[in-house]
């Protein structure tokens, strides 16, 4: 599966759009990370624990996003987005979106 930013793929021709295509996860703070991140915004650097945690939240929507695309028979995704939403105090979701196409 291709998955790219933009509304073209270079070197391939969109022969069908299928239409729109989304995966989301929603995460919550783990409270172990959160005393560790407090003490980190101490001594300043990289949060790495909620790095990591954006990493994985990101990497699942993408895949649930590919998942919805080949359902509909996709084998390219243009246009892909994400976007973010807090829905609780300490929890957010994370939503990959885009539209499936088949190219050749």
């Amino acid at each position: 599966m291709i998955i790219v930013t933009t509304s073209e793929i270079q070197g391939k021709k969109i022969v069908k759009t299928l239409g729109l295509v989304k995966g989301n996860t929603i995460r919550a703070r783990h409270i172990g990370e959160d005393v560790i991140a407090t003490l980190r915004t101490v001594v300043g650097g990289e949060i790495s624990e909620y790095t990591k945690m954006l990493a994985q939240a990101r990497e699942e929507a993408l895949r649930r996003m590919e998942e919805d695309a080949q359902k509909l028979g996709a084998n390219a995704i243009v246009s892909a987005r994400f976007s973010t939403s807090a829905i609780m105090r300490g929890a957010a979701e994370l939503l990959a979106y885009g539209t499936a196409v088949v190219v050749e």
